[in-house]
């Protein structure tokens, strides 16, 4: 009978029993043939088929096991002090220098120990003074697409579109504290009482979003939007169900054509992702500069020139805002450029970049449809603090956008493009529009709720198609044909 197991019987209860007071609830198992239906993750083809690693099923340290713990971190917290936030020692001389020091910890506690227990407590302990405590199970779990932390005992995931709670928990608010802290520390930010919220990201470029008190009624909210290790292709999109075969060699030949392009979507429809994939398109001779809040593209070209925009310090100055980077970038002799999200005055300085030969620009929007996209860089540049007419922005916009290309996140949890929209131009006061492509609703539901259509063509020919012709970029003439009503399903 090992240390676990003798402390349970002690107890009277079951070996596998939870800390008193907490009835975890486990989540649903992921399927073992796991498929995300978004554009998110793909399957890893690295993943381990163990599943011993996951959240659901590691139950809690027994309460001897769960002092021992608290002992060993705490010590290790005041034997390695600065040195864990040193910033010129390399990652594996710290990760050796604290599991040696560990390894003497344990030895210290003269501690009854199986192998089993012994491994789990220095992961446990790594996990919290160098990872990012239990979030560490979770983003190692390649089917969690985000994780939602709103106090120290209220976990969430979504996996498969769906928002469960985990049954993992933070110690004490000082210990999510310390994994706030060393995510923001690792790019450069920081977060107090003067500076209650930021953005940063991951090392694998997930992005992170943190609000703390007096913001944050309810203490610390941790948001991490998880992406794929491994850059994800058009082939995945394709095999998702998130585009078509035509709607690819579309795109790839308005991004060779040097077509400046919008992708549009709401919060959480994947338009970062897509944005991956269309850059992928680019040709590896031009030279790209890359502009974003904090960095999340994973450009694979070999001439890429990242920028990240800096939040002002303590004392309110400092400040270099996406407007900024992209004015910059003019000077930086781009042959694309690509924003990561515009959202404010910055969109009037790309639109300008666009209409003054700096053809070929990709940049993320929110908005709900394609009408809506227009809609909304009339505003976006009505931000820029420059009295413009209506009329003139709306001739900006016109003159400078090709193509926008809107994705939806569905109700069955699925990301899809919805529309590849040409904007042709303007009739009187109005920008107007024509669909490409649009997403066939009337395919109805399977019988596990998940939409049956793909995006289909509308039969109109874009008139950007003359200039594919003259740049010699050839594309298939059947992908504007209206498929037959039984080649829709």
């Amino acid at each position: 009978m090992n240390l676990s197991e003798r402390l349970a019987a002690a107890r009277g209860q079951s070996p596998l029993a939870t800390m008193p007071g907490s009835t975890p609830k486990a989540d649903p198992e992921p399927s073992a043939t796991y498929q995300h239906p978004g554009l998110f993750l793909p399957p890893d083809p690295f993943a381990s088929a163990d599943k011993t690693a996951t959240p659901e099923n590691i139950q809690p340290l027994a309460d001897g096991l769960a002092g021992l713990k608290h002992r060993a971190t705490e010590t290790l917290f005041e034997r390695l002090g600065a040195r864990l936030s040193d910033p010129t020692m390399a990652e594996d001389e710290l990760n050796k220098m604290a599991s040696d020091e560990l390894a003497t910890i344990i030895q210290e506690e003269k501690a009854a120990l199986s192998t089993d227990e012994r491994r789990r407590l220095i992961k446990e302990v790594s996990d919290d003074v160098l990872g990012f405590g239990p979030l560490q199970q979770m983003l190692d779990d390649v089917s969690i697409t985000e994780i939602m932390v709103n106090n120290v005992d209220a976990i969430y995931i979504e996996r498969l579109g769906q928002i469960t709670k985990t049954s993992h928990r933070f110690a004490s608010e000082a210990q999510l504290r310390r994994v706030i802290d060393r995510i923001v520390s690792k790019v450069g930010r920081r977060i107090d009482e003067s500076s209650p919220l930021v953005d940063a990201r991951l090392e694998d470029g997930s992005r992170v979003n943190v609000i703390i008190p007096p913001l944050a009624v309810n203490g610390p909210t941790l948001t991490i939007r998880k992406f794929s290790h491994v850059p994800l292709t058009v082939q995945n999109l394709i095999d998702f169900g998130t585009l078509t075969t035509e709607m690819a060699e579309l795109l790839h030949a308005c991004v060779w054509a040097r077509m400046n392009i919008l992708v549009s979507g709401g919060t959480g429809t994947g338009k970062t992702t897509l944005l991956n994939v269309l850059s992928s398109f680019i040709p590896p001779t031009d030279r790209i500069i890359t502009i974003e809040d904090a960095v999340e593209l994973q450009l694979q070209q070999e001439h890429v020139i990242r920028l990240e925009s800096r939040p002002p310090n303590i004392e309110g100055k400092g400040e270099v805002a996406i407007r900024d980077l992209v004015r910059n970038s003019l000077r930086m002799r781009p042959d694309r450029i690509v924003v990561g999200e515009v959202r404010g005055g910055e969109s009037l300085d790309m639109l300008q970049a666009m209409n003054t030969g700096h053809d070929g620009s990709i940049s993320t929007v929110h908005a709900n449809s394609p009408r809506d996209c227009i809609a909304r860089l009339e505003t976006l540049v009505m931000m820029a603090g420059i009295e413009l007419p209506l009329r003139a922005i709306r001739e900006q916009v016109s003159s400078a956008v090709d193509l926008i290309v809107q994705i939806t996140r569905l109700r069955d949890g699925t990301r899809r493009v919805t529309h590849v929209t040409e904007v042709q131009g303007m009739e009187g006061d109005i920008v107007t529009l024509q669909d490409a492509f649009l997403f066939d609703y009337s395919a109805g539901v399977d019988a596990n709720g998940r939409f049956m259509g793909k995006p289909v063509a509308t039969g109109i020919r874009p008139r950007f198609v003359e200039r594919f012709n003259d740049l010699g970029i050839k594309v298939s003439p059947t992908i504007f044909d209206v498929p037959a009503e039984g080649a829709r399903r």
